[in-house]
């Protein structure tokens, strides 16, 4: 897309300053700051708080942020529309309608662009959108802001050079998922690019047996029918295979994937076949590693209990809270709301069943180790209103520690 194209912005408006000091109000938090500077520990009472040092909003959900604060600011007057979340916080959602954006919400065969004319504004998401969307946007003459976060683009660059060469793109990531629908859908540059989306390391050893020749043509073509390609074929598209992957997934995995399946390529057909038709590069994010790696580093120490924030609909949450549940008692909360100080409840997503509860008196008694961390959708306000209830919850009044 050209730079001088009049409807088409992807870097903003030149309006950071005027919008600074909203997102300051909106989104920081005092005890957040304060964790900072007393090296991500608070101890108040016999409770402490332990903060991992990658936490909350990465580069890529700032600048979307940023980009639809800065958009509203330059179309005062104008509709304003949001293709989706712009990412998984429900906060932060709330708050752009707030502003007067709207959000427009995908029905069962996607987004419905028809209400939407060469007068409006519309927004994409920093997970991105699909080729279909975005061709259809451009055709109605709405002026478009793109906050596609670069990690994805990155993504995009890789699977497209994928279907250049044809290989099949063999994607670690939920099939329903936001930024791989539109990571998948990159193919379509390409005539015949096809994709097969595998959720878990469990599906990638079913690819796996496939190419073994242990797999059955109608089950597999039944099973990941939601996941591949229209025109996929298994005994046609497992012959050449290039990994990518959601950038918010469990990074070990993603690079376990992608082992397997070479190793089954080479196991089958040889190393020299292997090396000619597997391909696999790491695009899990710079900002969803750092995070991961920080959890690893907190939970080395001794933890009662792990708070982890953030939507349950975030896929880089639900990655935080899986690492940490492996080995600690963990509560994966959408937000500090879930935490009931006066009754001493949480409110919680289970990360290993996914299922929701409430839990009583889930501090324990005595002196506790409270370990922290918070999806990069996650505005430190709302970490910090959670380190808050968690001390309440103890009876410790927040606005005495300083």
């Amino acid at each position: 897309m050209s730079s001088s194209d009049p409807t088409y912005f992807r870097k903003g408006f030149g309006l950071k300053h005027e919008v600074e000091a909203t997102l300051v109000a909106d989104y920081t938090g005092r005890i957040v700051d304060l964790l900072r500077e007393r090296d991500y520990q608070l101890t108040a009472g016999d409770v402490t708080v332990r903060l991992a040092r990658e936490f909350g909003f990465c580069y890529g959900v700032e600048r979307a942020v940023e980009y639809a604060y800065q958009t509203r600011h330059k179309f005062p007057g104008r509709r304003v529309v949001l293709v989706g979340e712009i990412i998984h916080n429900p906060h932060v959602n709330v708050r752009l309608r707030e502003m007067g954006i709207e959000i427009l919400m995908p029905g069962e065969g996607g987004f419905d662009y028809s209400g939407i004319n060469a007068d409006d504004v519309v927004i994409l998401p920093a997970f991105g959108v699909t080729i279909t969307d975005f061709n259809t946007l451009r055709e109605r003459g709405c002026v478009v802001v793109d906050t596609t976060c670069g990690s994805v683009l990155n993504v995009w660059k890789r699977v497209e050079v994928y279907a250049r060469d044809g290989f099949t793109s063999l994607i670690h990531g939920k099939h329903y998922h936001e930024e791989t629908r539109a990571t998948a859908s990159q193919v379509e540059r390409f005539p015949g690019g096809t994709y097969l989306v595998v959720r878990n390391m469990d599906e990638a050893r079913e690819v796996c047996a496939y190419i073994a020749g242990r797999g059955d043509r109608a089950a597999f073509l039944a099973k990941f029918a939601k996941s591949a390609s229209a025109h996929f074929d298994p005994d046609v598209h497992l012959q050449r295979i290039g990994v990518a992957n959601q950038t918010t997934m469990l990074a070990r995995e993603s690079l376990a994937i992608g082992e397997e399946v070479g190793r089954a390529m080479a196991t089958v057909k040889g190393e020299a076949y292997r090396a000619t038709n597997f391909r696999t590069f790491d695009t899990i994010c710079s900002a969803t590693q750092d995070r991961q790696d920080a959890v690893n580093a907190l939970l080395q120490e001794p933890l009662d209990v792990m708070l982890v924030i953030g939507g349950y609909n975030s896929s880089n949450t639900l990655s935080l809270a899986a690492l940490c549940a492996e080995r600690v008692r963990t509560f994966h909360v959408e937000d500090a709301l879930c935490i009931d100080p006066e009754r001493g409840t949480i409110r919680a997503r289970d990360p290993v069943s996914g299922l929701g509860g409430e839990t009583a008196d889930w501090l324990g008694s005595g002196v506790v180790r409270v370990g922290l961390t918070a999806g990069a959708s996650t505005p430190n306000n709302k970490i910090g209103d959670a380190v808050a209830r968690v001390f309440a919850t103890r009876g410790i009044d927040p606005a005495t520690i300083r």
